[in-house]
């Protein structure tokens, strides 16, 4: 029997390892944190067990919905309907719909009819390939002009990836518009899906299958070298153990592949130093009061260092109101010397100015999670600049969020490359 080693307990390859059992390989999991799910994990915030970080579930999110039906938890799956918001120079609008676009006061008919043009047919097209090599800005800017732009996405996107701005594909771009385009009950009204429990719902799910399917998961575990001979795997590093396996699946932010695997192709380890990524620092609050009525609310103010906030028990029923507020920042960013502390501080005071009935009395909790390698920058022709999953070392498979491409990151996207993976042993 084949023995495979997944690095990484994110869903991609907690469901990257169940395929593999099921064949009947002989499979373990090695993790660096100390809980299961990455960047869908959950943390107890004062007594609620809640996610990290913010997940939504999209109606065209098919393979997250394959597995919910194979590990038997369909039913935890909820549709709500939710609101979307603009905060614009200092004033909070409704958005997401045609209505609120026309009634929108500061864009000319003509730009706003051109922006719902584009937001329609997006939502309509069925493929992305000639928009590969495109750039995102040209693209956009070709549909509505450079005023509305500006408006609309240039200071989201400047506040999200600084220097990348101008250089982001727009195939990915569409990707997005498309996914909660038509994640809609009708053209007016917008749907998104949240899990009883949260996505700790599935992740416990995918534990105890994998528990029936004899695979081990060793949490606080860090992968330190993965060794080969001959270009074939011979085995992993773990502390002061080595194990011998026969082909290693990393799932791990590619950024740290040339610590683990430092003597791989040169040509492999060029092309993932190449690729970039924005970090995130999230502040969660708990509030008496909702700050506004929306789930998505875009930031455009000269004042705030984010692009929007994201009012979770909008979407999921909680007992309590809870607010994300993302900081999305390049590695270099002075402002990631910035304490926790400090961004409670200063998220505090945007989630004050969008909502100047909030006192002090109203914030009954918040904490700060960071995330070194939170999103890919996807410039044009991106596809390009990846190596393949399959390396030139038999055994060894690497991949990460920037192989979703031109998806963006979702749970339903890890479901899939993981299983993909899983084909290709």
């Amino acid at each position: 029997m084949k023995k495979v080693v997944v690095l990484g307990a994110g869903v991609m390859g907690l469901a990257c390892a169940r395929d593999l059992a099921g064949k009947g390989y002989e499979v373990s999991i090695y993790e660096a944190d100390d809980r299961v799910g990455g960047m869908s994990a959950h943390f107890d915030f004062d007594g609620l067990n809640i996610e990290r970080y913010y997940h939504f579930i999209c109606k065209p999110d098919t393979d997250y919905f394959s597995l919910l039906a194979e590990l038997g938890i369909s039913h935890t799956l909820r549709w709500r309907e939710t609101k979307m918001g603009y905060f614009y120079k200092g004033k909070l609008y409704p958005w997401g719909n045609p209505v609120a676009l026309l009634k929108f006061p500061e864009l000319g008919l003509l730009a706003k009819l051109r922006y719902g043009v584009q937001m329609f047919l997006s939502t309509k097209r069925s493929h992305w390939q000639d928009l590969d090599k495109i750039n995102a800005r040209d693209w956009i800017v070709k549909w509505i002009g450079e005023e509305a732009y500006e408006v609309l996405w240039g200071a989201l996107f400047r506040k999200k990836f600084y220097e990348f701005t101008e250089n982001l594909s727009a195939a990915w771009i569409w990707t997005r518009i498309k996914r909660v385009g038509v994640s809609r009950k009708n053209l007016m009204h917008e749907e998104m899906g949240y899990l009883e429990g949260g996505s700790e719902t599935l992740l416990k799910a995918l534990e105890s299958d994998l528990k029936l399917k004899g695979v081990p998961i060793f949490l606080s575990s860090p992968v330190s070298k993965v060794h080969h001979a001959n270009s074939k795997i011979t085995g992993i590093e773990v502390g002061d153990r080595l194990i011998s396996c026969d082909a290693v699946i990393s799932t791990i932010p590619l950024p740290f592949v040339n610590k683990i695997v430092p003597d791989m192709s040169q040509d492999f380890l060029k092309k993932y130093q190449a690729i970039n990524n924005i970090g995130v620092v999230c502040v969660i609050f708990k509030l008496d009061k909702t700050v506004t009525e929306n789930f998505w609310l875009n930031v455009n103010d000269p004042e705030m260092d984010i692009p929007g906030i994201i009012e979770f028990s909008n979407l999921r029923v909680l007992e309590t109101n809870v607010v994300y507020v993302p900081f999305y920042l390049p590695h270099d960013h002075h402002k990631n010397r910035q304490t926790d502390k400090e961004f409670i501080a200063e998220a505090k005071r945007y989630l004050k100015k969008i909502n100047t009935s909030l006192e002090d009395d109203d914030f009954r909790g918040s904490c700060v999670s960071r995330y070194r390698f939170a999103q890919p920058i996807c410039p044009p022709g991106f596809l390009d600049h990846l190596p393949p999953i399959k390396t030139n070392i038999e055994g060894l498979y690497i991949a990460d969020t920037s192989y979703y491409y031109p998806e963006d990151r979702s749970i339903s996207e890890s479901t899939r490359l993981g299983r993909e993976i899983a084909e290709m042993i």
